[in-house]
Parts: structure tokens; sequence; C-alpha cells
């Protein structure tokens, strides 16, 4: 049994506990979520300087990214090679995987036209780099599609095995307690870009048929950037070029010696031609740098910035429709600083009590892909949860206490008066004032004297909306009565200064204020 070598086993540290963080990224009863997989990306370089770049400003949050990279100035690709989750992960699939020739169009600078763009996009104010991220590829893969089949999956057949054993089945619940409690996903939710998903993180994987790591080697940004930084590193392998005779180092390599010598922006400083080499030549040491060939032509860094200045651009296109329907969760007051920052991860997703966020597709134009998006017909934002903040790796939704958070202004409801079934059929309904949250009720009725359909006057209850005390949490559009348009609805606001503090407590000392809306 081949002995593994140390990256190897702090990539599957690594991987384990990228597991375990995003399993705890999840609703378990608790207020406040301890520890959640934002730590993979607070210390993800590309997060950190895409994210800086378009902000214009230091983000704290993402200090752990820095760090990153500048460790990758001294010890290269080693967030490659001994910590990215994916990385491990194709590592541990590539054998399983018959190998064919590598594809032409990769090989050169491709890396660098996806890297540059998206750098020089970023300078201009636009932040698509959470499209292309590696550990956001594979975390959208799990939240949106991996982990609701496994849920639904375990729970249908814990179903069917209740149905089966009949009586005997209490002997299950404390499994299945266990199971549901620590393994599978809180909500049970369907997403509209669960697929694409899933086919990019397959994608990903089946590059793996072209050579080991090609998405690594060819493809990702994030490996790019700590490529063009490991070019500086002192670490370096000696020799540099795999003996004519044995090879062996060459053969392990998941980088590749595709050029007969190792190229340091590829090395991924998993020491596995070290343990490979049988006459033990091979070891990394420091050392001063040999000169490197030119990066890239500056054809190629012009143009993959001036593509960044296209990109800017061309994605910023809305439709004024949408946006009208266009709500964000709690705390997000600009949408431009909001689209600056946000990694499309989809933890704050997952974590939604009510399943009321979903990934946006062309709802906010292409630059909002995959980007948090609040459906009030679908779910709502439920008053005393504060989760989506909590798990917001770069701060896009500030995570704020709960007090704070309940005076966000997420949207307005507006009353659709040909709709309303008091205005429309003049029969009371309540439903929407009942289960408003706010202390003093954003909505509220009085009785009105209407003249019915048969020409006599009868007394209806009329709802109205107190603009006032509206937070647009949705919960109104969601528990509407009617099928499937509601009566009453969600929209955007530009103005989004937080409710007054008065206006969620309830005053019981003193007679109610005579209301300006009736």
């Amino acid at each position: 049994m081949k002995r593994p070598t140390a990256a190897r086993i702090c990539q599957l540290l690594f991987l384990a506990v990228f597991l375990v963080l995003f399993l705890m990224t999840e609703y378990r009863g608790s207020d406040r979520i301890v520890a959640a997989v934002n730590a993979f990306f607070r210390a993800n370089p590309l997060t950190a300087v895409t994210t800086m770049l378009a902000t214009k400003s230091y983000v704290p949050l993402l200090l752990p990214g820095l760090l990153m990279l500048f460790f990758a100035f001294f010890l290269g690709r080693f967030f490659c090679g001994w910590l990215c989750p994916l990385g491990t992960i194709l590592d541990l699939l590539t054998a399983r995987i018959q190998k064919t020739a590598p594809l032409r169009w990769l090989t050169g600078r491709v890396k660098y036209w996806l890297l540059l763009p998206l750098l020089g996009a970023s300078l201009f104010n636009l932040n698509l780099a959470g499209l292309f991220d590696p550990i956001a590829i594979l975390l959208r893969g799990l939240t949106f599609f991996l982990h609701p089949l496994l849920g639904d999956s375990v729970r249908g057949s814990w179903r069917a095995l209740y149905g089966i054993i009949g009586e005997q089945r209490d002997l299950l619940a404390p499994g299945y307690r266990v199971v549901s409690g620590y393994l599978l996903p809180f909500r049970e939710a369907l997403y509209p870009l669960a697929f694409l998903s899933a086919a990019i993180l397959l994608l990903v994987i089946l590059l793996e048929r072209y050579g080991a790591r090609t998405w690594c080697r060819q493809l990702c940004p994030l490996g790019t950037l700590l490529g063009i930084a490991a070019r500086f590193a002192p670490l370096l392998r000696t020799p540099a070029a795999p003996c004519s005779a044995c090879r062996k180092c060459a053969t392990v390599c998941p980088a590749g010696f595709d050029r007969d010598i190792m190229q340091k922006e590829e090395c991924l400083a998993c020491m596995a031609c070290v343990a490979a080499c049988p006459t033990k030549k091979v070891r990394f040491a420091f050392g001063l740098p040999a000169g490197e060939k030119p990066l890239m032509e500056r054809r190629v860094f012009l143009g993959g910035l001036f593509s960044g200045f296209l990109l800017a651009r061309l994605f910023r296109f809305r439709d004024p429709q949408a946006e009208s329907r266009l709500l964000r969760p709690p705390g997000i007051r600009s949408e431009d600083e909001f689209l600056k920052k946000c990694v499309r991860c989809g933890e704050c997703m997952k974590v939604c009590l009510k399943s009321a966020l979903y990934p946006a597709f062309s709802q906010a134009g292409l630059e909002g892909l995959y980007t948090p998006l609040l459906i009030p017909r679908l779910g709502y934002c439920e008053y005393n949860c504060s989760l989506c903040g909590q798990v917001c790796p770069t701060g896009a939704i500030p995570d704020l206490p709960l007090a704070e958070k309940k005076r966000q202004v997420i949207g307005k409801a507006v009353f659709d008066k040909n709709h309303c079934i008091p205005f429309a059929r003049r029969l009371d309904c309540i439903v929407c004032e009942e289960h408003c949250p706010i202390p003093q009720k954003a909505i509220r009725s009085e009785q009105v004297m209407m003249k019915g359909f048969d020409g006599r006057e009868v007394s209806v209850k009329l709802p109205y909306v107190v603009d006032e005390l509206c937070n647009g949490c949705g919960i109104c559009e969601k528990v509407c009565p009617l099928e499937g348009k509601a009566a009453i609805e969600v929209f955007a606001v530009k103005d989004k200064t937080p409710l007054q503090e008065s206006a969620l407590v309830v005053d019981t000392s003193a007679p109610a204020a005579e209301d300006p809306y009736r």
C-alpha cells in the first residue's frame, strides 16, 4: 500500500473541515451559527483581490485571503496542493477517469484570458469572480444540487421504510433524528439553477480526462493568480527537469511536465515527486529564483484588461420591470455595493429559514447571476432571523444585531385593489394583517360601508399599508389566500432607510395616535 504524503493527509483534513463547515452552515435550532464554510472564502486570495478592486476599499473580513496571497510569494501554489477542497476532489477522482490527449486550445495563455478580464472588470466596478472561483463552483454544486438531492433521497427512503416495517417504525426514529439533525438540509427547496450548478461542477471534473488537474493548471483563475505570485517564490524544486532514466516524478506529478521542465506557476508544491523519487535526488529548498521567461505578452495583458472594461459595460443592462421586483436580503441598501461584494456562494439561500432566497437568473441582469433574490410568493424573511448576514463571507449581506436587522427595509407592500378579496369581492379578509410581524402592524384594516354587487350597502374591512412601518418582509404576499398572483405584493424601493426604532415598540401606556392613512 502506497504511503500517503504529508500533502495528501493535509488535503483530506481540509476537505473534511470544508464538509463539516458546510454542514454547520445550516439552521440547527440556534439563532447563531458559530462556524461556517465562509472561512474558505475569507482565506481565498481571488475573493480578496477582486472584492477590494471592485469596492476600492479594504475589507477586513478578507484579510486571510491577502495573507494567503502573501505566503504564495514565498511558498508558491501551496493553497492548490494542500488546502483547496476542489483540488482534493480532483486528485481523488483523476485516477478513476480514463485519460486522452490534452486539449490543445487549453494550453498557452488561455488561463490569463480568464483571469485578466475578471480583474479588469473588478477594477471597473463589476465583480464576476465568484462565477469562476473554484470554491464557489464546488459550493454551488453542493448547495443547489447534491445536498438537496441527498435530503430528498434520504427522506423518501425513510418514508418508504416506515411503510414497510409498520408498527416497528419507532425503532428508527433515533437514527433519523441524528441523520436529519446533522447531515440533511433543514429546508426542502428546489433551486432554479441547480442543474446548471451541477453541470459546471461536472464539467470541471470531466476535464480530468484531458490530464490531471487540467482545470487547475489551464483555467482556474484562483490558481492562475497564485501561479503569478509563485513565479517569485524562493521555494525551488531541484532538479527542475526529471531525470531521463527514471521520470517517476513526472508520472506522479499532478501538474505535469508537459514542457520537460516544471513550470513554477504550475507547480502545486504537493511534494509528490519527492516521495516518488527512488534516488532521493528531488527536493524542495529555498534559494534565489532563477530568471523566468516573460509572464505574458503585452497584448495578452492589455487585451485582458480591455476585455474586463467591455464586460463592465456590457453586463450592466437591467430590465426596469424586473428591477421593480428585485428584492435583496435585509441590510442591503445599495444594489451596486452589494454586487461588488457578493461572491455568489449560495450560503445565504441555504440558511434561509422560510425558503425566501433563491439564486437570480436574469432578474438582476447578467451581472446578478447567482446572487440571492427574495421571492415573497415562495417564502418570506423571518422577522426574528439574521442567519443570512452571519454566513455571508464578504459582508455583502451585513451581519447585524437582531434588533437592528428588524428595522431594515427590504421593500414596501402594495395592494392590488382589483385582486384583493375585500375590494374586489366585498368580503372580509385580514390574513395579511394577522400575519404582519411588526408590533404596531404595518398592515391594518378599517371598517368601511361600500355598495355591494347587489346594489345594497355592506360593511367591509378594507386593508391598507402603513408605509412608515412596512419593512417588506413579504409574509403578507406569502400567506395571501388567493391562487397564483397575490393581492398584495412587495416592490423594491430606492429609499431603504431603516425604520424608526419606535416603530417596533408598542406603547401600551398611551392611546393610539390617529393614523393619517385612515
